[in-house]
């Protein structure tokens, strides 16, 4: 993973010891490598540089913090990146003088690197950028645990990016920041560190999301967190709030697997989508739970996009105790807005695969249901409603 070539073009090193992660981190900048001598350097003459990675341990702190003050006092002066681990007060008090400036203390990797540098380098303020033509943000919730939330939210979003207008701009974000499945699912590793990094909410911007996708398809890009059991804690609403917004403004659909208990932003997210899918199995407690939940939707966002239910792993049934659908649909009040069959094979296979079921199993049932559900939104759902997250 790199930061992108706008956003760091010219990169300064102060210390050889940092000048391998430097070049994974950022890939495509012209990279110098020099000593503390050198930053004094740049506080009279130009070119500055858009970014300053210091190795803390490579000169004397009394040095280096009269050197940083030098920089702070130029009208113009680069992003810091110190590199550290206890750096001397003197040293830090220097970094406060500069407008943009981080700590980063070891063991750290070269994804490190390029998230702080995106996180100093992203615009701050400001509109999160054109939003596309026709956009698409849509949310699937569980009614209870293991309804097969993540799978549809996978397999929805995989259809989009195959059937929509917007292909190939299509985003799924996992927001069970705590222990998100999807990653996993889809065999790429987690990037989304929005809550390990202390990010501010209005650092976010289309050139971050870059940073933090994963890119499990050619079509698709994956927002997910690596397992964090205080996820959520370490998290405030307003930065999933932007995230979200601006996700909305960069892609030209997003499908949103959301977590099934409530949090501070629940309400906002599922408030900005065009479309709400609550996903049931056919259990009589599935389904009271997917109709108590559609019902307190409705209640709590009586302007929003009203539930859809969805119900899961739909078998052949010629005994038995499962209830048919027609007796699913009469404990849900409701009729089901989709059925979705059973495949275990095909579900256990790309799970352990890695990638979507339509990657390895294109002739599954659920890929066919699933579709034929995308096909139906993508014509009933409303356009450019997106854009009201957060």
């Amino acid at each position: 993973m790199s930061i992108s070539m706008g956003a760091a073009r010219r990169v300064l090193v102060i210390g050889e010891t940092l000048k391998g992660q430097a070049h994974e981190a950022f890939q495509q900048s012209a990279i110098e490598v020099g000593t503390v001598e050198r930053l004094t350097d740049l506080a009279g003459h130009g070119p500055i540089p858009d970014l300053v990675l210091i190795d803390a341990a490579a000169t004397e702190p009394l040095l280096l913090a009269r050197a940083i003050e030098d920089l702070a006092a130029s009208p113009m002066t680069p992003a810091v990146i110190l590199v550290g681990r206890s750096p001397a007060t003197g040293v830090v008090r220097a970094l406060l003088r500069l407008s943009r400036s981080d700590i980063l203390e070891p063991p750290h990797t070269a994804a490190d690197l390029s998230l702080a540098a995106a996180c100093l380098l992203a615009p701050t303020g400001g509109p999160a950028g054109q939003a596309p033509a026709e956009q698409r943000c849509w949310a699937v919730m569980g009614a209870v645990g293991g309804a097969g939330a993540t799978t549809l939210a996978i397999e929805l979003a995989t259809a989009i990016s195959r059937l929509g207008s917007a292909r190939p701009k299509v985003a799924l974000v996992d927001l069970n920041l705590s222990d998100g499945a999807a990653a996993a699912y889809l065999g790429v590793a987690p990037n989304m560190t929005i809550g390990q990094t202390a990010l501010a909410a209005d650092r976010i911007d289309a050139d971050l999301l870059d940073v933090l996708v994963a890119k499990p398809t050619s079509t698709l890009d994956l927002l997910a967190s690596p397992r964090d059991p205080k996820g959520f804690e370490h998290t405030e609403a307003k930065t999933i709030l932007r995230l979200l917004d601006v996700a909305c403004h960069t892609y030209g659909a997003v499908v949103l697997d959301m977590p099934r208990h409530r949090q501070p932003w629940t309400l906002a997210a599922l408030g900005g989508c065009d479309e709400i899918i609550v996903v049931a199995e056919l259990t009589v407690p599935a389904l009271l739970a997917a109709r108590a939940l559609a019902d307190e939707i409705e209640a709590e966002i009586p302007d929003g996009p009203k539930p859809r239910i969805v119900l899961n792993r739909l078998a052949a049934r010629l005994f038995g105790p499962s209830p048919s659908l027609a007796e699913a649909e009469r404990a849900l009040g409701r009729r089901a807005d989709g059925a979705i069959s059973s495949d275990w094979e095909a579900a256990a296979a790309s799970v352990n695969l890695g990638g979507p079921i339509s990657h390895h199993r294109p002739k599954s049932k659920i890929v066919r249901d699933i579709e034929t559900l995308a096909k139906r939104l993508l014509v009933e759902s409303p356009r450019g409603l997106g854009a009201r997250a957060a």
